[in-house]
This record gives C-alpha cells, structure tokens and sequence, in this order.
C-alpha cells in the first residue's frame, strides 16, 4: 500500500506549444482549454468490494449482437452506452462476463453492491433501472445452478458497470470543470479496454486493485462516510467563546464542550469531561489547527472557534465538491513534477508518488486569481527583470508617477519604450526586484510563472493570497537545485553566484518538468488526516450546486 501523499497532483505528461509570455505575472484569465491528450489515473488501492477483479474466464456462453440490441431498444437511457458495450463484447465473441458454468459468479454482486449505493461515492444520481435490475437479480436467484444464463442480466451488469464507470471514475462533462475554471487536462479512459484487461487477470493472484481514479478520491471517500455520520447524530450546537482566547491552563465549562467536539472529529483521545486546558488538548487544537491551515500556536480564538463551529453537512458539501474534482485528474508520471494547491498555499515537489519536499507559497488575491491549469517548466531565469504588465502600468504605475515623479527611479525601474499611450515599464534586476532573484518559466497563455519573492514576511502568514495572479515561492534556490539537478556545473554556489549576479541569465533546462496549478479545498495529508482550507476563490458553491441540481 503506497504512502498517503498530501494533495499535490498525481500527474501527467505532456508539454503545451503555447507561445512563452516573457513579461509580468498579468492574469488574462482567458478561458483557453487545454486540449493535451490525456490518459486514464493508475491509482493503487485495495478495496474490500470491488467492481473489477476476476470476471468469468471461461467463454462458456455466448450471445450476439441482435441479442444485444434488442437488450439496448428495451431499456432506451442506456444506448448512450453503446458504442463502448457493442465494443467490449464483440472483442469477446459476445461470451459472458459474469455467468460461469455454476451460475452468477461473486463479482456480479460487487458491481450491484456498487452501483446501489452511488451515495457513497459522493455521487447523487439515483442508480438507472434500479427496480428492473433488483427484479432480473431475483428472477436469477430462483434459477437452476448451471441453467443457461439470463442474457438481460447479463447485459444489464455490463451496463451498470459503465454507468457507474463514467460517473464515478471520470465525472460531470467538461463543460462543469471548464465552468469551473478548471484548465486541467481532463482524463480519457476506454472503459471497455479497461474492463476488458481486467478479466486477464485471475483474482487469487490480483489483491490490489488499480482503478482509473485519483488517490485521493478514495482518502476523501472514507471521510464523505465519517461526515455523514456526523451529520446524521446531529447534536451539533454553537460553541461561543467567553473570553478572548483560552491558553493551557486555563479552566472553563467552554473547553469541556471543546474536548467533545475534537473527540468528534478525531482530534482529542483523552478525557472529555475536563474542564482544564490540559497537554493533552493542546496537542489536539495544535492538530485541528494544522488541519485546518490556520496558525498553529495553541490558543483557542476566534478562528479556531469559527472553525470547530462549522457543521458536518458543510464539510459534507465541501467532501461532495473536492472528490469531483479529483474524478479529473489525469495519469500518474513516474518522474518529477510540481503541483500547486492554491487554497492550501502550498507548493509540492515530488518523483513519481513520492512527496520530496513542500514549501510555502504566495498566490493570487481574489482580483488577480491564480488559474488553475498545467504546463511544462523550461527556464530559470536567474537575476531576472521584471516587464511590468500594461494592467498593472495602467491601474498602478501611471497614477504612481503622476503623484512622484521620481517613482520609476526610485523602484529600480526604466522606460524602455511606450505602447498605446503607455509606457513600457520593467524592473532591473537586483534584490528589491518584484520577482526577487530568480524566476520559473513555462510555456502558457495565461503569462503566470513560479518567482521569487522580496516580501519574505507573507510566507509566514496562514492566508497567502497577496500576489497579481502569479505564485511567489518561499525556497527558490532549493527549488532552482531541484530543477538543475541533472547539470552538475548548476551546484549551489553557482545558483547563489547567478541569483545575485544582477545581469540577467536565462538557463534552458535539458529537461522540461511538469507543474499543475491545482484547487483542492479538502485533501488528506500523509498522516491519513483529513485537511480543510477556505475557498479563496469562492468556487466551491457554484460546483456544489451544480452536483446537488440546486439552483
């Protein structure tokens, strides 16, 4: 069982020929989608009860294909699927899948057991031809073991599994995430080849079960059904805080209704009954905190208390919404890349699924908002200039110089021309420099990159919103080593030698490296620990309503 890795894209492949925008971090926002093929997610898990696994080997009975049509005018909502059914059985010689010569083999009843209960998948839909399907199950219960097979359940199964296939392993059309703002690549996957691979497989030596869905899908999953039962007990009342914030050592009747609420939530193992701020509840606000992204330093304020406030059918919702968005996630790589979760502030840098390292990062304020998309990492730039962008000339820069005339040369900045009736700005290399000692390109429309950053002190804060759309990273040398690890003149001194240069120095990397901008408002952590952030977009709502048909 591989290592939980925090929320940082499992990955793909491919590079985008998109011309490389060499100025400022302007946020076009343009909805350009990004068309990159993209294949099916491998994500390991072990399931208890499974749709795929061992399905009849043996081709004892067989149909045909006017068999199947028939099958297909008679229950008319699922000739949607038959280009991948038609597909799948021709490639078998119509022989069935889930009868042998003993009758309806077990996994028959993974996939009822399945698509019974969408629910628990995070999935709304009412199950198609439920009533119908539990009649053809019943009907085959009262039949002869070794009978001749009933080829409408037959292929009634084959069609639930597609159903459930395409809702849960991939999810709402694309016209949903590119609402959403989402520029990822969504994943392709044959279901029918996929399905049809499985069956080579024998279960007694295929425990693990690989599934064309994002690891973090199942994590959130197993939290979706703890919430639920959450929500379920009720009992959920608002905790006031009485003073302005309570510290170790302190004593009030508050702290003991505290100790029950993170006893509720898995934070808090000890005594609940307690009225005493004890060492045991401090380790359990300092958890509840880091899961939460808020500052972690113990004191129950606030922001801890309109966190512990928030009712289990909010975090419900919020589970509903981040396992859609992990249903389009593309393939793993077996290589390095980068993945950004903008509500997390957090940049993640990994090998294959191996987590490597993480780092603090500034994104876009609500105005400028961070695009989430992907692209491929192709120069460093070392001691770079910054070519201001006309927004922000217009909007800042402009009403700057009319207020200072000194302005432009007390920011380290020239005039290198004018366009429109505005002057064409950038800022010379050095250490006050907006994109401080050394800058990450990749090719994109949206003209974001990874930079530096002279403002250190934002990477200390828990929101890190601050920047005009661009992602400012709080290690950039470290970050900079990593990507020039394969060129041996690029050692550390030489990084530092080149950041502090103040003459700019564009390095083309032998390599290009993958990097996903990403917007996961709940993920689980390497420890198995279910992590909620704000929404700084405000995007969670409208995705929300949109899986749960509200207007």
């Amino acid at each position: 069982m591989r290592e939980l890795q925090p929320v940082g894209i499992s990955s793909f492949f491919t590079a985008i020929s998109i011309v490389i925008f060499l100025g400022g971090c302007g946020n076009h926002q343009t909805k350009v989608a990004n068309k990159a093929k993209a294949d099916s997610i491998e994500a390991v898990q072990e399931w208890n009860r499974s749709i795929p696994g061992n399905f009849s080997e043996r081709k004892i009975f067989h149909s045909d294909s006017l068999t199947l049509a028939s099958f297909l005018e008679k229950y008319p909502a699922l000739q949607a699927l038959d280009t991948n059914i038609t597909k799948f059985y021709a490639s078998r010689q119509y022989a069935t899948v889930w009868f042998d010569e003993k009758g309806l083999i077990e996994q028959a009843g993974n996939v009822v057991d399945r698509v019974s209960n969408l629910k628990d998948e995070g999935v709304l839909n009412e199950t198609m031809y439920k009533k119908q399907l539990d009649s053809l199950l019943l009907e085959n219960s009262h039949r002869d073991p070794g009978s001749e097979p009933d080829m409408e359940l037959e292929f009634m199964l084959t069609a639930q599994y597609f159903v459930f296939a395409k809702t849960v392993w991939q999810g709402m059309d694309q016209s949903v995430s590119e609402a959403s703002q989402w520029f990822l690549p969504r994943k392709k996957v044959s279901y029918a080849s996929y399905l049809d691979s499985l069956l080579k497989y024998p279960s007694k030596n295929k425990d693990v079960i690989d599934e064309p869905v994002y690891r973090q899908y199942e994590l959130l999953r197993t939290y979706l059904r703890k919430y639920r039962s959450l929500e379920n007990e009720g009992d959920w009342p608002t905790l006031v805080l009485e003073g302005k914030s309570y510290k170790p050592g302190d004593s009030s009747l508050l702290i003991a209704r505290i100790k029950k609420r993170l006893y509720r939530l898995d934070d808090f193992k000890g005594d609940t009954t307690s009225a005493l701020y004890d060492d045991e509840l401090l380790k359990a606000i300092e958890q509840f905190q880091s899961r939460l992204g808020l500052t972690v330093d113990g004191a129950i304020g606030k922001g801890t208390i309109a966190a512990l406030n928030i009712p289990p059918e909010q975090r419900t919702r919020q589970l509903l919404v981040n396992m859609e968005r992990a249903r389009w996630l593309p393939v793993s790589l077996n290589d390095d890349y980068l993945a950004v979760n903008i509500p997390e502030f957090k940049l993640h840098v990994y090998h294959a699924d191996s987590l490597l390292w993480s780092s603090n990062v500034v994104v876009g304020k609500e105005l400028h908002k961070t695009v989430i998309f992907s692209g491929e990492i192709k120069y460093v730039v070392f001691s770079p200039y910054w070519n201001v962008p006309t927004s922000i000339v217009r909007n800042e820069i402009v009403p700057a110089m009319r207020k200072n005339k000194n302005y432009i040369r007390s920011h380290n900045m020239e005039i290198t021309g004018y366009s429109g009736g505005l002057p064409i700005v950038r800022q010379k290399p050095g250490p006050t420099n907006s994109l401080g000692l050394v800058k990450f390109l990749f090719p994109n429309s949206h003209n974001i990159y990874l930079h530096d950053s002279p403002a250190k002190s934002l990477f200390t804060q828990s929101s890190r919103a601050y920047s005009h759309g661009c992602v400012r990273v709080s290690e950039p040398a470290k970050l900079a080593q990593f990507l020039l690890k394969g060129d041996s003149s690029w050692n550390e001194a030489a990084i530092n030698k080149a950041m502090h240069l103040g003459k700019e120095k564009y390095v083309t990397l032998t390599k290009t490296v993958p990097v996903f901008i990403t917007y996961f408002t709940a993920f689980v952590d390497r420890k198995g620990k279910i992590n909620f952030r704000e929404d700084v977009y405000d995007r969670d709502e409208r995705l929300a309503k949109m899986i749960l048909n509200e207007k």
